[in-house]
């Protein structure tokens, strides 16, 4: 399993709700892994930008992309929503407004690995 700074992000699983359906370990490990190679997000960790909890915070971005992945809603699921997420998680969680293009970077990234478990080419 991928880790940031040696601590598991994928260690917390949102709530179960209506609107998700069940959640695939291969999705919850893909978007782990993919989090991990995130060098801001890692720096972010690293340095506690977040404060004493900001591996907790990494762990809850994970599982909050996660849930927003696994909504079972038929809405499409679009890659300038998912930067909306990330921008919004660093900056609230991190006190960090990343303007390096990493955030378009991992919501492709993260999108393409949805798309991949939704064919079963994971």
């Amino acid at each position: 399993m991928e880790s940031i700074n040696g601590v598991r992000v994928s260690s917390v699983t949102p709530s179960t709700a209506e609107d998700q359906k069940p959640v695939s370990p291969d999705l919850r490990q893909a978007i782990s892994s993919v989090l991990s190679r995130w060098n801001g997000l890692e720096m972010a960790v690293q340095n506690q930008w977040g404060g004493r909890d900001s591996v907790h915070k990494a762990q809850q971005l994970s599982a909050d992309i996660l849930s927003w992945l696994s909504q079972s809603k038929p809405a499409p699921r679009y890659v300038e929503d998912l930067e909306n997420l990330l921008h919004e998680s660093m900056l609230l969680s991190f006190n960090t407004d990343m303007e390096d293009g990493s955030i378009e970077e991992v919501a492709e990234q993260l999108m393409i690995v949805h798309e991949e478990y939704l064919h079963g080419s994971h």
